[in-house]
């Protein structure tokens, strides 16, 4: 099982090209929700002072790594697409990369193996057409746009990290990302073809401690 991770920051495009790659790839392809969403959906505390955001990054992260261990263990699909990776938390936490990953008792760069490819959706600016009409989106353009640097920054270690920018219109972005995805499956297909049986799989670890 390899795990693509589609990340940005709000109003990239993320929801949207995660329904068409659904669609377009079908059984080739588990889709995995996003885990904010799933917290903050399910009532988590949502306040702005560092304890609060500290808590939910952390719930974000235990509930990431549950949702990429079922998929492993599922294996109906060889390419996991990951509404954003567990990385993504250090763009929120309070206190920096760093300290994210020390509170997750992990670092950087083993975060980063779990994942084959990044692939980072640029926020648009408000004359592209930034929308904040998702109730779960709470930034204006000028906030979602220092978010993407954060998260931007955030991955920037990873060795297969590519950077598809905000386009005019939204078929441009996803011609990109589907080939992308393409290319993944069959980099898969490529390592079937000479190992009988693919098992590396990514561990909850201690994430859950």
């Amino acid at each position: 099982m390899r795990f693509v991770v589609l990340t940005g920051g709000p109003g990239a495009g993320k929801t949207a090209v995660m329904e068409a790659a659904r669609q377009i790839f079908a059984r080739e392809l588990m889709i995995l929700p996003e885990a904010a969403s799933i917290v903050y959906a399910g009532g988590f505390p949502r306040y702005p002072v560092p304890h609060s955001i500290r808590a939910a990054q952390r719930a974000i992260a235990a509930v990431q790594a549950e949702l990429e261990a079922f998929a492993s263990e599922d294996n109906s699909a060889p390419v996991a697409l990951c509404d954003r990776g567990i990385a993504d938390g250090a763009a929120y936490w309070p206190e920096g990369s760093a300290s994210f990953f020390s509170a997750l008792g992990t670092s950087a760069e083993e975060i980063f193996a779990r994942y084959s490819t990044v692939i980072h959706l640029r926020t648009p600016t408000a004359a592209m057409g930034y929308d904040n009409s998702n109730p779960m989106r709470t930034e204006t353009a000028d906030e979602a746009a220092k978010l993407d640097q954060r998260i931007d920054r955030v991955w920037e270690g990873h060795p297969n990290r590519v950077v598809v920018p905000a386009t005019e219109t939204f078929t441009e972005k996803l011609e990109q990302v589907t080939a992308l995805i393409r290319a993944e499956l069959i980099l898969v297909n490529k390592v079937a073809d000479r190992i009988p049986r693919f098992t590396d799989q990514p561990s909850r670890g201690h994430l859950l401690n």
